[in-house]
């Protein structure tokens, strides 16, 4: 036990057994832990599977040559991702200390590191949040019957919009009309408008030229103008005419802020409960939601697209560079969350076994939701009479603009909108649990005797969180959000992923670092002791230091 001593601050504890006294090493009992290993793995499955892996991750397979995106994505992953997100739980756990204090004891000379981990995810956590309230916006916009996104009949939207519904009722009543310019118009019309006068309406709409109107014109679909208009107030506003707030986002934030509080009030052990509900729901939503898909008109389609490989994308740096991010990203690591939440581990618990369980677990669920969402999106596209390649525009526009766009053609639309987004709220306040406990532990850990007003502590970050979140609900809030996640969430994280490897296998040593590892009571072959010394001295550095120069140069 000579190595323990060196940087955890667990205590030793002898109990009587059948073969004599025995020697363990335990968490501070003021301290808190989990109540059992099973707490410990769904907080972990809440933290790393969120909206990422319902928007992100199909739109940057979309964006990225289909299913060949896997390829370099699950290459990232056993290179990467998997080797820090067990680094990262190995040194809470057997440090049983935030990341600011664990890396001070590791490596005194680094413990800047940990006080950057914690910049980097209060800064996520304020922009993820503005997410999280959008979320909430939709979902009681949701209980109205007449689900507003759907009609272009609203005092915000502008003669470009088109909207589907409107546009099946203008034919269901005349076959040779089209819904333009907010109404019912002749398609004979609109064609000797725009120079056709010699076409007639089987002219105009020929499959063969992917329904010519639709290029003769702009169109912006009713739920795109939604998003921008009604839900951020977009127009008109830039970064030097900020515009006014949105009182309906601040109270949805508010809301969501207060949720969470709820949820963390008493640490480790309120986390411990929630985790049941937030990390196993939205795997019911997701079935739910999977199975509607599949049924819809042109889900094949869609699924077939997102199982296509494009080879010659995988050419491309910037491919290499998207699978990274996402990899970190999806992850949930160079946060020091992992490292905090695995802080509350037992000493000999299996946190190898954990890790594992957690990545693939994680990679299931974005094969999973993509499944669902490109179902779903093969169902638009063939609505809309479009390629899928014209469908989706951007992640945020996946969830907030395309599929609200498809749930509105659904029969039951209220219900299948309502399951959706609350799907995604639950998804997205699960992962700001471990962020909040992240600063939480941090504080506490620099002042043990604030340990029994945790409550306070709580608050007064979600407070500071709420308070930094504010100008992101103005009219030109989502350019400070864009900023924020652009600056973050891509080659922020992977410095610091570059930073936490160097400090374990160049500063610390790997060989050191397995024999802490084992320790805590975990055993590895011959082989994986390499895999895992290759991982954090060489594999792991190479790969986020190539990732992070192309994401920067991207920029």
């Amino acid at each position: 036990m000579t190595e323990a001593k060196q940087w955890t601050s667990k205590t030793k504890r002898v109990s009587l057994g059948v073969g004599g006294a025995l020697v363990e090493l335990t968490q501070d009992p003021e301290r808190g832990s989990w109540a059992n290993p099973i707490e410990f793995v769904l907080s972990c499955i809440g933290y790393a599977v969120g909206i990422g892996n319902v928007w992100r991750f199909p739109y940057l397979v979309y964006r990225n040559g289909g299913g060949a995106f896997l390829i370099p994505f699950v290459l990232m992953l056993i290179t990467m991702g998997l080797p820090i997100f067990f680094l990262e739980l190995a040194i809470g756990q057997y440090s049983g200390l935030g990341p600011n204090e664990a890396f001070t004891r590791m490596a005194p000379a680094l413990e800047g590191l940990g006080y950057c981990t914690l910049v980097v995810i209060l800064l996520v956590m304020v922009y993820y949040m503005v997410i999280v309230a959008w979320t909430l916006f939709y979902t009681f916009v949701s209980f109205v019957p007449k689900l507003g996104w759907a009609y272009c009949d609203n005092d915000f939207n502008t003669n470009d919009c088109y909207s589907g519904l409107q546009g099946i009722q203008c034919q269901t009543n005349d076959p040779e009309t089209i819904f333009y310019n907010r109404t019912c118009v002749s398609a004979r019309l609109i064609c000797k408008n725009f120079g056709f006068e010699d076409g007639n309406v089987t002219h105009c709409f020929d499959t063969n030229r992917l329904e010519l109107l639709q290029h003769l014109y702009t169109r912006i679909l009713s739920s795109e103008e939604y998003f921008n208009d009604r839900v951020l107030g977009l127009r008109g506003a830039t970064w030097e005419h900020f515009g006014g707030i949105r009182w309906e986002l601040l109270g949805c934030l508010t809301l969501a802020w207060i949720v969470c509080f709820l949820c963390l009030m008493r640490g480790v052990q309120s986390i411990g409960k929630v985790v049941y509900f937030t990390a196993l729901f939205p795997y019911v939503m997701l079935t739910a939601l999977l199975i509607r898909g599949v049924t819809l008109d042109g889900a094949g389609d869609g699924s077939l697209w997102f199982i296509t490989l494009k080879w010659s994308t995988l050419e491309s740096t910037s491919v290499w560079a998207d699978a990274a991010s996402q990899v970190f990203y999806s992850l949930g690591i160079g946060c020091g969350s992992l490292i905090t939440l695995s802080s509350y581990s037992n000493f000999n618990n299996n946190c190898h076994r954990d890790a594992i369980i957690v990545t693939f677990t994680n990679l299931a669920t974005s094969i999973f939701a993509g499944f669902v969402i490109f179902s779903i999106m093969g169902f638009l596209a063939r609505q809309m009479g479009m390629p899928i390649d014209d469908v989706i525009k951007s992640g945020a526009g996946l969830a907030f603009i395309a599929y609200p766009e498809a749930v509105a053609r659904m029969p039951l639309p209220n219900l299948w909108a309502v399951l959706f987004f609350v799907m995604l709220f639950i998804l997205g306040i699960g992962s700001q649990f471990a962020g909040v406990q992240a600063i939480n532990t941090a504080i506490l850990d620099l002042r043990p005797d604030l340990r029994k007003h945790e409550s306070y502590v709580v608050l007064g970050i979600c407070v500071t969180c709420w308070l930094l979140a504010i100008p992101m609900v103005f009219d030109g809030g989502i350019y400070l959000f864009t900023l924020m996640d652009w600056n973050t969430a891509s080659w922020a994280i992977l410095l610091i992923g570059i930073a936490e490897v160097g400090v374990v296998g160049w500063c610390y040593g790997c060989n050191k670092f397995l024999r802490n590892i084992a320790e805590m009571q975990m055993r590895f072959s011959l082989l994986l002791r390499r895999y895992w010394w290759l991982s954090w001295a060489v594999l792991a550095p190479i790969t986020c230091l190539m990732s992070d120069a192309d994401a920067v140069l991207c920029k």
